[in-house]
């Protein structure tokens, strides 16, 4: 994928991540997707769409709350991870762009986007997220990101990243509520926006994997590239951090409902 207004043009490619992804990128803590259940989504008796998917995290993690679960991704390295991540879940999965997705009128109670919904041609997308939910079905945009400027080991990481990635454009994270275009009000109705902080426990090695499975190092950079900054990171690492710690973030959700 490539796009101007991401990482000043760099193409990059999940698909490199997806075995770094699987093992290091399933961090969420319980209560943000509590914050889903509570708002009544992705429950017993719904079924649910997951837009970029991934590694499968979201239906994986929240399949025990009893939806039932689609996911769809561009990547197959991803899809083919949240498989075998799966394995035992009746999960269905496709290698597809969201927008080219094919799903029946009023075939989803709820639509979920996690950590993804800035990806997409939504001039594309709206009509036919509008199409496949039912009456009154739910769009839901879910966040989570480390904050930088309140957490000395996320600047520091972010250091690393963006000396072997200059026009890295995911750094200098504040809180803030999930953006959605101008043309989902045409079709949808905000229901709930919260943000709120979360503390994310790792170990040195799990956060190197977490920042190394980032758009800005794995997803884009050479092996040699990746190879170079790892060391340094977890150099930094060895000076800055104990061997178990958290990292300040901060979670967000959006509610959309659509409207007839």
């Amino acid at each position: 994928m490539k796009r101007s207004d991401i990482d000043g043009g760099k193409p990059f490619d999940w698909g490199k991540t997806s075995s770094d992804y699987a093992k290091f990128r399933d961090i969420y803590p319980k209560e943000f997707y509590e914050k889903a259940i509570n708002r009544g989504l992705c429950v017993k008796g719904q079924s649910v769409l997951d837009l970029g998917t991934g590694t499968g995290v979201l239906p994986r993690n929240m399949y025990c709350y009893g939806a039932d679960w689609t996911g769809v991704d561009a990547s197959e390295n991803q899809i083919a991870q949240a498989k075998l991540l799966s394995d035992g879940m009746d999960i269905s999965y496709y290698a597809m762009p969201a927008e080219e997705i094919v799903f029946p009128e009023n075939s989803f109670d709820v639509i979920t986007a996690c950590q993804c919904f800035w990806y997409f041609d939504h001039e594309v997308l709206m009509p036919k997220l509008h199409r496949m939910l039912k009456n009154e079905g739910r769009i839901l945009l879910l966040y989570m990101a480390w904050l930088p400027f309140e957490d000395k080991i996320a600047m520091e990481s972010e250091k690393t990243v963006l000396k072997y990635n200059p026009n890295w454009s995911g750094a200098n994270e504040i809180v803030r509520p999930i953006y959605f275009p101008p043309c989902y009000n045409e079709k949808f109705q905000l229901m709930h926006s919260e943000e709120y902080p979360l503390d994310v426990r790792f170990t040195r090695e799990s956060w190197n994997g977490r920042i190394k499975a980032c758009r800005g190092i794995e997803a884009s950079l050479t092996e040699d590239e990746v190879s170079a900054w790892e060391k340094e990171h977890i150099k930094m690492l060895e000076e800055i951090a104990p061997e178990e710690f958290s990292v300040r973030h901060y979670g967000a959700l959006a509610e959309l409902k659509k409207l007839s």
